[in-house]
């Protein structure tokens, strides 16, 4: 089989290729660069690329970098900032799996091959003659909510080879083989920025905008901030308040006031339902539209666990998660992604709404 993969320089991708090789399948490796605005911070691609270099010369396999800079920015990135901008919480992992690895790649490169791989910790399961996406074996690395926006399209062409080891297997492989990066570190955080700071990230697009920080239950002003947008719902660390721990539990982005709520154990900082809009099903809707108190599994952010919780449609797109417990820092902007009730199918994922919070203070998210 003739089989794109898309590799990092990263030991999940080397040991992708390991095993694609030995089951026989002719190869041709990419490394998709993206780099970052004004040429700074390109998440160490030139190191990056001399480590597929490597591989590929060890396996001697083509290899190739391709370019999806402008791509990138123009979509994964104008999303990003948009939705920040707006008080919401945004997801670029997701969007750039949907939109760049495999929309703008499979469209130029992908399509002339009989599939296309990647390192992701993900499997497909073949069901009433579907393809559906699963979850890893290894529950830690499952990486199945930055998958949950593809395309049944996609997914029929994605191979995921190291989905069904655990994360300790993938290394001892590496160790064993003598790959060249078998002891390198797994990237951590959000890759575009390379080695630029987040909120210096944010500060270059938006800009910063001093605002009031308050704390809800009182309406008492404790601090201030740089602008409503350097701050997500759920979030503990970096307010510079003393006397914590502080969560955010509210924003109100018309006024560019923070709202907290106080102690690990405040109330404010959780919630049992999700109103969800833009529901989107990878595979097919496996309920067609017949959606009441469905038993499923949901996480709202990357985490081993998986919540048990009832589905319900609305209408059109518009779907309520009622959780079985407690969920902490529930964000508009987040996707909120649906299992089924044995969390072993990811069906897919819709946009968390500001419906989910009650509204105490008229135009808070």
């Amino acid at each position: 089989m003739r089989i794109a993969v898309l590799i990092s320089g990263g030991v999940d991708s080397a040991v992708t290729v390991h095993r694609l090789v030995e089951q026989g399948h002719d190869l041709h490796l990419f490394y998709i660069r993206i780099g970052m605005d004004n040429g700074e911070g390109d998440c160490s691609a030139d190191e990056d690329i001399e480590m597929c270099r490597m591989i590929a010369r060890r396996y001697a396999l083509p290899f190739d970098v391709v370019s999806l800079h402008e791509e990138y920015w123009e979509n994964v990135m104008e999303y990003a900032l948009r939705t920040v901008r707006e008080g919401l919480t945004p997801n670029p992992d997701m969007m750039c799996n949907k939109m760049i690895k495999f929309g703008y790649f499979e469209r130029r490169w992908g399509h002339e091959f009989d599939k296309t791989a990647t390192g992701h910790y993900a499997t497909t399961i073949e069901q009433d003659g579907k393809v559906w996406l699963g979850t890893a074996v290894d529950p830690v690395k499952d990486q199945t909510d930055f998958l949950a926006q593809i395309t049944y399209q996609q997914l029929e062409h994605l191979m995921f080879p190291i989905g069904d080891m655990p994360k300790a297997e993938v290394r001892a492989i590496a160790m064993a083989t003598e790959m060249p990066n078998a002891y390198r570190r797994d990237s951590q955080g959000i890759c575009f920025l390379g080695k630029i700071n987040y909120n210096d990230f944010i500060k270059r697009h938006l800009g910063e905008r001093t605002g009031a920080i308050v704390e809800i239950e009182t309406g008492r002003k404790i601090g201030e901030h740089r602008g409503f947008w350097f701050h997500t719902i759920g979030q503990r660390k970096g307010l510079g308040l003393s006397g914590g721990p502080w969560y955010v539990v509210k924003k109100n982005v018309h006024d560019n006031v923070i709202y907290v709520s106080n102690g690990y154990d405040t109330e404010k900082q959780y919630g049992h339902i999700l109103h969800l809009d833009e529901m989107h099903w990878i595979t097919l809707d496996p309920w067609k539209d017949s959606c009441r108190n469905v038993e499923i599994t949901f996480k709202n952010r990357h985490t081993p666990d998986f919540f048990t919780a009832r589905l319900t449609h609305l209408g059109g797109r518009e779907y309520i998660v009622e959780s079985d417990r407690k969920v902490q820092g529930i964000a508009p902007g987040q996707f909120a992604v649906i299992y089924d009730r044995d969390s072993r199918i990811c069906y897919g994922s819709g946009v968390i709404t500001g419906r989910n919070i009650e509204s105490e203070i008229p135009g808070t998210i």
